[in-house]
């Protein structure tokens, strides 16, 4: 019998993962924050009132991606074909929870488990070097799990921030990266954007980037861009307190706005609809769009994000922020599907419903980075 774990089987849960696994091992305190506290689901084996094996999953907020963190089953009920029911199992548990894709990352000597999982439909799509504690580098898989619905996905490939203001540079660089394959990605680059289109002053800390001074960015490295943007009050002047950290952030966007004209980049002061992000991406076109956090980490903080593709359902993005302190990976963080009418609400910021978005076409040839 398979069922959902309790804490009462946290013993035989700590007991099984010990004997299973020499190292990245889960503690009885990470068992006991997955079942009460965690955005988790914790199944079990059960045969003949023994915990045979486990299988854990880990959620995604405010997303329909789903993670197998973890699967373990004792020595004694190997071989019996209990992993592939667990495996079956976390499946239908995921799409209880409109998990439409499951990901997972698995040790690349481990063959058997490789196997396994290739036999139930998981394609590998990249891999993580010296993921694990002794260094031993993973591969990632993942498995669409409603294949009714043929996800139309853009190659854009990953770059995570390094620094916790840099989020809109990152986007940048992942949607010049998959318009110009020539494009390196680097720390430098990434600063060096930064510096040209930051707002200087945001929230307590480093100012973060607006769309016409990452517009401009892009325009003076060829990319032909079109800004989304709400006409009025200049984007992130409610996150300061002080009147002059206020006034400085109005200059520098007007400075913006002055630039940009005398390039004669388009603005549209209206909101980008789903409509129009997926016509952006069906013409070849990379859009980047600034959205709450607060759906996906609970914390009210504007952040950039690239679109990677669609479906009849979903849109998918590339967030550049690894929570690495809550477990997450790389793996989380690509092509992220979100149901459209959740991105469309997710699409504003602060409390009086922000928007911004930038569509980034091919750059011209011959142009400087």
């Amino acid at each position: 019998m398979i069922r959902s774990a309790t804490l009462k089987d946290i013993s035989a849960l700590v007991e099984i993962e010990n004997a299973c696994f020499e190292s990245d091992r889960l503690s009885r305190r990470n068992f006991r924050y997955l079942l009460t506290r965690g955005n988790a689901t914790i199944l079990v084996a059960e045969l003949d009132n023994v915990i045979a094996g486990y299988i854990l999953l880990l959620f995604h907020r405010g997303t329909s991606l789903a993670r197998l963190y973890s699967i373990a089953v004792s020595k004694a009920f190997r071989q019996s074909g209990l992993a592939k029911q667990l495996v079956l199992a976390a499946e239908e548990a995921a799409l209880a929870r409109d998990g439409i894709t499951m990901r997972l990352e698995i040790r690349d000597d481990n063959e058997p488990s490789i196997r396994l999982f290739e036999s139930l439909g998981y394609q590998q799509f990249g891999r993580h070097l010296k993921y694990y504690e002794d260094d031993a580098d993973a591969v990632r898989l993942e498995k669409r799990l409603v294949n009714n619905l043929p996800a139309q996905l853009t190659h854009v490939p990953y770059y995570q921030q390094t620094l916790e203001f840099t989020c809109g540079p990152a986007a940048l660089m992942m949607a010049m990266k998959a318009l110009d394959s020539s494009i390196k990605l680097s720390r430098q680059l990434e600063l060096r954007l930064w510096r040209e289109s930051t707002t200087i002053y945001m929230t307590s800390g480093h100012g973060g980037c607006g769309p016409y001074g990452m517009a401009l960015a892009l325009h003076k490295r060829g990319f032909p861009v079109e800004v989304y943007a709400k006409e009025g009050e200049a984007l992130f002047v409610d996150s300061v307190r002080s009147d002059d950290k206020k006034e400085v952030i109005r200059l520098v966007e007007q400075d913006f706005l002055d630039e940009i004209k005398n390039n004669e980049i388009k603005i549209h002061y209206h909101r980008l609809t789903t409509v129009e992000i997926i016509a952006a991406l069906d013409s070849g076109a990379i859009p980047v769009i600034l959205i709450s956090s607060y759906r996906i980490y609970k914390e009210k903080f504007p952040h950039w994000v690239v679109v990677t593709g669609h479906d009849d359902k979903f849109i998918y993005f590339h967030d550049p922020y690894i929570d690495e302190e809550k477990g997450k990976t790389v793996t989380d963080c690509v092509n992220m599907p979100i149901l459209q009418k959740e991105f469309e609400q997710m699409a504003r910021y602060g409390k009086s419903g922000q928007r911004a978005a930038l569509i980034i076409y091919p750059q011209h040839k011959g142009s400087s980075t």
